[in-house]
């Protein structure tokens, strides 16, 4: 099995089937209409730009996986990631593409078929539809599947995957260079860049940063992690004007499991999840029953951010409408009380 990490940035940043089988052994979880529970506001499509330029193909860039890459043609395109996928719409480029993962979920992409069993690439069903190209990220797998799609003959764009805000303008013009509109993609990254520099200039200037502790919920699995250094989720809080308490607070791994001693070191006055993670507990009222929340500030003031789960960890063309969400969201009571 891939590691966690691998799984979080891949796989799991999407909707992580609490409606079909998860990576973690999960089953169907029950939707609360919880009350408490907080809402989000990252909208659920792409913006794309306005006038993109058909593709000057062949091009030839080098991949993250060091391999040299020429795409002849990018007639039919599948991205094996969300926010991979994000990234082609935005371009402009979405006619183009053929296949989704289960990770891409927002609304132009959601009636293309899903090549991922489970959260693993299927290479009988991406060869089926024949694509030009094939874009994925290192942590994309199994990697059987991958090497399976190469020897048929399919180019493959190896992306480095995305751990935080500097990675958004990179992974842009990476995709769009491999797809014959640098321009549009320097025009992307720009626009992707000002726009999460304007959210950042709104931060509420606080006397005291929030801790802010990222927590990765999965009840159907009995699965319950905490953030550390290295989870994805600290250049988001850190860009919010907050601390990242996991990591802050020592925790060296990527994901530890929760514990109350963990949860009081890291003594967060908020808690970031994912919305299908948070629905998995029972909402606020579920999560303030796991050992150790109630006990910590952001328990006893049920201060909860929530996110949908395949924008949360994207950092793509939507980061500047998922950095807003979670300011929005981690001040409003503090500037109400």
């Amino acid at each position: 099995m891939r590691p966690l990490r691998t799984r979080l940035t891949g796989a799991l940043l999407a909707v992580l089937a609490l409606t079909t089988a998860t990576a973690c052994g999960g089953s169907p979880a029950a939707d609360p209409a919880n009350e408490s529970a907080a809402t989000t506001t990252t909208a659920n499509r792409v913006e794309p730009l306005e006038n993109t330029p058909a593709p000057s193909l062949p091009a030839t860039v080098s991949a993250a996986d060091g391999k040299k890459v020429t795409v002849e043609k990018a007639e039919r395109l599948v991205p094996l990631s969300g926010s991979l996928s994000e990234i082609v719409f935005t371009l402009g480029l979405g006619d183009r593409v053929v296949a989704r993962d289960i990770t891409a979920t927002f609304e132009q992409a959601a009636k293309l078929p899903v090549v991922t069993r489970g959260h693993d690439v299927s290479a009988e069903s991406v060869l089926s539809l024949k694509p030009d190209l094939v874009l994925a990220e290192t942590t994309t797998g199994p990697e059987e599947a991958m090497e399976q799609i190469r020897a048929a003959g399919t180019p493959v764009l190896v992306v480095a995957p995305a751990h935080g805000l500097d990675d958004v303008g990179p992974r842009i013009r990476a995709v769009a260079d491999a797809l014959g509109v640098p321009s549009a993609g320097n025009e992307l990254a720009e626009r992707s860049q000002d726009r999460i520099a304007a959210v950042r200039k709104e931060v509420p200037r606080q006397s005291e940063k929030p801790r802010v502790a990222f927590l990765y919920l999965r009840g159907s699995a009995s699965v319950y992690l905490i953030g550390g250094k290295g989870s994805g989720a600290g250049s988001l809080v850190e860009a919010a004007g907050a601390v990242d308490a996991g990591a802050e607070s020592g925790l060296a791994k990527d994901f530890t499991p929760i514990t109350s001693e963990a949860l009081v070191k890291a003594a967060p006055d908020a808690i970031l999840v994912m919305s299908k993670g948070l629905e998995s507990v029972g909402g606020v009222d579920g999560l303030v029953k796991i050992p150790g929340v109630a006990e910590t500030p952001a328990g006893m003031d049920r201060r909860v951010v929530s996110i949908e789960d395949g924008a949360l960890l994207s950092y793509g063309p939507r980061t500047d409408q998922v950095l807003r969400s979670v300011v929005e969201q981690l001040y409003k009571k503090r500037d109400a009380a």
